[in-house]
């Protein structure tokens, strides 16, 4: 068996509906569903309708995963349990919300072994919906560009690693050899643990963008977001706290010297300055947020997400330094 598709999720219901049906209707004739792929759906302890949902999409097999083991978190222990039945010589780890374009698999498959790369990871295409959402995501992924810059994460001779566990393709053998989830087992940031583990073993590791072959709508909700991030923004940056005063020190500026210009006008070389430094500030703010990859007015938007997402960038230090504790969908787990 060449492919097993493993999808984990845990209260799924508004969204992996769509999700199975795309991957079950993946066209290329060079997959038959039962013979050369199969689709594994590991019910994470879900309470809504998930699992029925998932049970009437066709060719899908729905898995229980066990009773969380200690130490360990929900999404691991899902997808270890998936990968531990599947029978492909790929795994694709894949999120209930994505939505995967038509040949999407094998055109992934062919590209793993085009550039020699025993994980292949894609970052979707972002759907985001409410205002909130469209000032804070550009904000994060413009963010994320700069920390884990693709091109740095391909180079087999930079230790930097990374990929999104929205679309995680790996070598079944090479998956194994790192230890799978089991070796990451508590791990809140999985997919970045599992691309450093890999890249660590010198088997190649591929990571790009590409709107071309997936999309996902991560969050269903502010609450969603709000949750989601504190979890992961710590992990993600470092330097977080120093990340939040810049973009304060952003903010400050973009909206502070207008009120400044209005109030103190006069024509003198001071007020020219000032004007030049806000300008200046406001083309680089921009050129930062065009790395996110969203669309323009999306972006446009972004600079009424500064407050929030200071704000969640301290909020996640917080629970991760002194607390040592976040949530994420009922489950508390260990900073």
């Amino acid at each position: 068996m060449q492919l097993s598709v493993i999808v984990p999720a845990r209260n799924e219901e508004d969204c992996i509906g769509p999700c199975l049906r795309s991957l079950a209707s993946q066209s290329d004739a060079v997959f038959l569903l039962g013979e050369d792929w199969e689709i594994l759906a590991v019910d994470d302890g879900s309470t809504d309708r998930t699992r029925d949902i998932a049970a009437a999409v066709g060719g899908v097999t729905i898995i229980e995963a066990p009773s969380l083991p200690r130490g360990w978190t929900g999404k691991a222990n899902a997808v270890w349990t998936g990968a531990q039945q599947a029978r492909g010589k790929w795994l694709l780890f894949t999120d209930a919300d994505t939505v995967h374009e038509p040949g999407n698999l094998i055109r992934a498959m062919h590209e793993a072994d085009k550039v020699a790369a025993a994980m292949l990871s894609y970052s979707p295409r972002q759907i985001v919906t409410g205002f909130w959402q469209r000032a804070l995501m550009p904000l994060v992924f413009c963010e994320l560009a700069l920390a884990y810059p693709p091109e740095k994460i391909s180079d087999s001779e930079s230790a930097l690693a990374a990929a999104n566990g929205q679309f995680i393709l790996v070598r079944t053998d090479a998956y194994f050899a790192a230890g799978g989830h089991a070796a990451i087992a508590g791990s809140v940031l999985e997919d970045v643990a599992l691309a450093q583990r890999v890249k660590r073993r010198k088997v190649g590791l591929r990571f790009r963008y590409a709107p071309d072959a997936v999309t996902t709508r991560m969050y269903r909700s502010f609450a969603q977001m709000y949750e989601g991030w504190t979890k992961n923004l710590a992990l993600l940056f470092g330097n977080s706290l120093a990340l939040a005063a810049w973009r304060l020190l952003d903010l400050v500026l973009l909206a502070g010297l207008p009120v400044l210009f209005v109030r103190f006008y006069q024509p003198t070389l001071l007020w020219w300055v000032l004007m030049a430094l806000w300008a200046r500030t406001l083309w680089r703010f921009y050129r930062r947020v065009a790395r996110s990859n969203f669309p323009f007015w999306d972006c446009a938007l972004a600079i009424f997400g500064l407050p929030l997402f200071s704000w969640l960038l301290y909020r996640s230090w917080f629970h991760h330094t002194l607390m040592k504790r976040v949530t994420w969908k009922g489950r508390s787990y260990a900073g």
